[in-house]
């Protein structure tokens, strides 16, 4: 079957569009690794809707649930090339199962770069954030940690000085740290200890204190991540000359989301923007948009 449109990445960047697509009653398949982001996040509180929050996975149940009534297939696969011919796009999974789509969307999002300690992933969104766009409200005036490294860490715990002034800066194991930023540190009377965090400890996603391997703990109630090295996953677009800035994030019309390749469109934390879910999810309804008008104009 070649597919108008296949969407690579199942989050709500990749959902939202399939959604609007299989509103214009477009045959539409989804290929989705069943990881990222929002597979991770166990809360996210600022969306319109859920004053109470609603996790990532539910997010996630309840958008396949509607797509899937909407005639959308989806396969969980790893794409592992993506290649266009004269008439139509290729999509290649590890398996090598073989689809093809007369437009592309990719949703792929973004690789977060962090340790893999105990306790951390069980706090994700619930006391524990990586966006402070997303979830800065969320420590106002709390006993807050910044775990991170170098630079990014302090520039993070600059950023959520904001909303709380009882703040600390664990910088993972003493990364260098330039001068400006110590002394920005110093000028908010932001402590550093120097320390390698080895596990959380929390009771039900609550977090109360972190550990480092030197016997240190710090008792916090909540803690943002800022390691640095995150990247959009944009390898499968650039196999495709899709234009990418410095960082890796996909340029594409601002109005429309088609990349400078035709046929081919991105959405969500692959473009440069606040990686907000509620920003991803317009990302897809708009590019779904205009991949059905791109689409219409085919068949004429």
């Amino acid at each position: 079957m070649n597919y108008d449109c296949i969407i690579i990445g199942g989050g709500p960047a990749g959902l939202q569009a399939a959604i609007q697509l299989g509103r214009y009653m477009r045959s539409v398949l989804i290929i989705d690794a069943g990881e990222g982001r929002s597979s991770a996040c166990r809360k996210y509180s600022n969306l319109l809707g859920f004053p109470e929050g609603v996790s990532g996975e539910t997010l996630r149940r309840r958008g396949l649930r509607q797509v899937e009534n909407l005639g959308v297939k989806r396969v969980e696969e790893v794409v592992g090339h993506v290649h266009k011919s004269f008439t139509e796009f290729i999509v290649q999974t590890q398996t090598d199962r073989v689809y093809t789509g007369k437009s592309v969307l990719f949703a792929t999002g973004i690789r977060d770069a962090f340790p893999d300690v105990p306790g951390l992933k069980e706090c994700l969104g619930i006391s524990v954030y990586l966006c402070p766009d997303c979830d800065g409200y969320e420590v106002k005036n709390r006993r807050t940690a910044v775990w991170g490294r170098g630079d990014s860490g302090a520039a993070m715990a600059e950023i959520i000085h904001y909303w709380t002034r009882d703040i600390l800066y664990v910088n993972h194991e003493a990364f260098p740290l330039s001068a400006e930023k110590r002394a920005g540190l110093e000028n908010k009377k932001i402590p550093v200890y120097e320390a390698v965090v080895t596990h959380l400890t929390h009771h039900g996603g609550q977090l109360q204190s972190l550990h480092g391997s030197n016997g240190e703990a710090w008792s916090v109630e909540k803690t943002f991540l800022a390691f640095g090295g995150s990247r959009p996953q944009t390898g499968l677009a650039d196999s495709l000359g899709v234009i990418q800035d410095e960082k890796g994030h996909v340029h594409v019309d601002p109005r429309t989301k088609m990349t400078n390749i035709d046929g081919v469109w991105a959405a969500g934390d692959i473009l440069m923007h606040s990686q907000l879910v509620s920003t991803a999810a317009a990302d897809g309804a708009q590019a779904a948009v205009w991949i059905h008008k791109y689409l219409h104009r085919q068949s004429f």
